[in-house]
């Protein structure tokens, strides 16, 4: 019933091209210079092949193979321009579509999912599909109340095939880690993989949606669609319009771009302190610019898709994270590296020097310390080369820093929504946000922690 190329073979074939096709596009471009081409214009073109080849093959397979695509996406402003430049629009492809199911295949996923009568549940329903994304794709319908629904329909198949490419992938992690400068593919491969049965279980999705869309119900900045029908592996929401942000960082306004960058970072540190869900998935498909905004209809909300992929932070994010970013800023050492000792960011059998640890820290948390701060590709490159740069004194001390588990997806999510703020351009008071959402970040007041302490003695 499944389109997916499931068969081991066919998949790993497939993926096994990659790196071969990189090899041999290699042997080509050697071959067009010796006959005398540019070296500049053999670049380009050995970089829009190897582009080409990449959306077609993870496009091809959805599955892990474009799970993976999607979280690489986001890291393209880490990219040298010449380099991104090729890649970046195969990349974005990815953020927003894949080739469909054929039309017979989802009937067949709605009538085993939804029963024989599934068409009674709907006015409408369209057979073309909206969106197409790694496990499933989204058609747009009309629910039996006449609200306008997105039905998301899981490919059959999708879990045996995020598990098969994830693992190929994982065997070709060095080969394909030069995509990044200065980023480790492999860990970012088996996080994706750690994730593989939640992002499966659309029950545990509908659950994350729907405890985000009651209590951003009356947000005036922020839109979440409610869940209107779940049964296993198809999931009914209500449909939003407004412009992806993928086309806002094409060719959006510059207003577009700082409105959508603000409200990014509003919804990243909002969201766990509201409801104690991370959305660990931020790559621009996920993500839309409405109007209607709290000035009137000149003005922008976000709207937010997607919720199989979450963190559970009962608590919010970790105190420990505003902690020790408000120390740095303050140039606290000794207090930054004591924490991070405490946190397992610096393993015991580690010493490095306080005072090294802070400037390595500074320039990545730059966006902290201004009132407001431009996010661009070329200050992403900046950071990239100087933790990527062997002979750099941060690449020697990063390489000897550790990432525990509890703050991996973390971790990952802020990499990837700052990604994201560079390749729009965007302008925003992250600060701002800090301040009102991240524990820890302002310090409590004096007579609170005296009074604190009293209680405790007491």
């Amino acid at each position: 019933m499944s389109d997916l190329p499931r068969k081991a073979v066919t998949r790993t074939a497939k993926l096994a091209a990659l790196p071969l096709g990189f090899a041999g596009r290699a042997t080509w471009g050697l071959g067009k210079r010796i006959v005398g081409e540019s070296a500049e214009i053999v670049g380009r073109e050995l970089q829009q092949r190897t582009a080409d080849q990449l959306f077609k093959v993870l496009g091809e397979l959805k599955g892990g193979a474009m799970k993976f695509g999607q979280a690489l996406s986001v890291f393209e402003s880490a990219l040298p321009e010449e380099v991104a430049g090729p890649y970046r629009a195969a990349l974005t492809k990815l953020q927003e579509a894949a080739p469909p199911m054929p039309t017979r295949t989802v009937h067949a996923v709605l009538a085993e999912r939804l029963g024989e009568d599934w068409r009674e549940l709907f006015v409408e329903f369209e057979d073309k599909p909206s969106a197409a994304a790694s496990i499933g794709q989204v058609h747009r319908a009309v629910w039996h109340d006449g609200r306008e629904v997105a039905v998301k329909v899981q490919y059959p198949g999708a879990g045996e095939a995020l598990l098969s490419d994830l693992g190929q992938l994982s065997r070709f992690a060095r080969l394909l880690g030069p995509l990044i400068p200065g980023m480790d593919i492999k860990p970012l491969i088996t996080e994706l993989r750690d994730r593989v049965s939640e992002e499966l279980d659309y029950g545990l999705e509908a659950e994350a949606q729907q405890a985000h869309a009651v209590e951003f119900e009356d947000d005036p900045d922020v839109v979440v669609p409610a869940v209107v029908h779940q049964r296993e592996q198809v999931l009914v929401t209500e449909w939003i319009d407004g412009v992806p942000l993928s086309e806002v960082i094409a060719d959006g306004t510059q207003e577009q771009r700082d409105r959508a960058g603000q409200l990014l970072a509003r919804f990243l540190f909002s969201g766990p302190a509201r409801t104690g869900l991370l959305h660990a998935d931020p790559h621009p498909g996920n993500f839309r610019l409405l109007p209607g905004g709290p000035d009137g209809a000149e003005d922008w909300r976000l709207g937010v898709l997607d919720f199989g992929t979450v963190d559970r932070l009962p608590g919010g994010l970790p105190a420990p994270i505003g902690e020790s970013l408000r120390m740095t800023l303050d140039g606290e050492a000794d207090a930054v590296y004591d924490m991070l000792c405490t946190e397992g960011f610096v393993k015991e059998s580690i010493e490095l020097d306080p005072e090294a640890v802070l400037d390595y820290l500074l320039p990545i948390i730059e966006p902290a310390q201004a009132e407001e701060f431009t996010f661009t590709r070329g200050w992403m490159r900046s950071q990239a080369a100087r933790i990527a740069d062997p002979r750099s004194p941060a690449y020697q001390l990063g390489k000897r820093l550790n990432l525990p588990p509890a703050y991996l997806l973390i971790h990952r999510v802020t990499l990837s929504t700052i990604g994201v703020l560079c390749q729009l351009g965007a302008t925003v008071r992250l600060r701002e946000e800090l301040q009102e959402w991240l524990p820890g970040f302002v310090a409590e007041p004096e007579e609170d922690l005296e009074d604190s302490e009293t209680a405790v003695e007491a």
